[in-house]
């Protein structure tokens, strides 16, 4: 891995504003593992999976939608190898929309490439890629394109409190 750990106990002082509240937010419900700032961006999860050394299928990649019937946020936590199926999607939750950046924003707290699984400005609704549970270790977001978090599949569906459901998409 060639990111700079940051530890919990160092004070978050190196992370930017963003990364440092999830780094509080995942101490509070007791996860110890720290966050990671990559030295180039991981906006996309080819990017996150080459800074950390690890498959691209490991990267938990959060993409928001937007509900139709209630603008509600839609959170899918997807295995980074995998495409979002958006029919399997609105068969859970409802008919759903893309959001785009400022409805990422207004409704995460996060910017685009930093949208972290917890910590979100308006509770999304939030769905976890079943695929996503045959991993053994997982890195997400944390709240800055630059920062990411180790945790397992069990913790992610733990701190996220969040249903598995069968979301990607696949060849016919």
């Amino acid at each position: 891995m060639s990111g700079i750990a940051i530890s919990p106990s160092s004070g978050d002082d190196a992370l930017p504003d963003s990364a440092r509240r999830v780094a509080q937010l995942l101490r509070e419900r007791g996860h110890a593992k720290s966050v990671v700032m990559l030295p180039e961006t991981g906006k996309t999860s080819a990017e996150a999976a080459a800074g950390l050394g690890c498959s691209v299928a490991q990267i938990a990649k959060s993409i928001l939608f937007r509900r139709r019937e209630d603008d509600a946020p839609v959170l899918v936590v997807a295995s980074g190898a995998n495409r979002v199926d958006e029919k399997k999607v609105a068969q859970q939750v409802g008919e759903i929309a893309r959001a785009d950046a400022k409805f990422v924003r207004e409704k995460t707290g996060y910017a685009i490439g930093g949208v972290c699984p917890i910590g979100h400005a308006t509770p999304p609704v939030t769905l976890i890629d079943a695929d996503l549970l045959e991993l053994d270790s997982l890195w997400a977001a944390a709240g800055h394109p630059h920062a990411v978090f180790n945790l397992s599949p069990q913790e992610l569906v733990a701190l996220t409190g969040a249903p598995v459901a069968d979301v990607a998409l696949r060849d016919a």
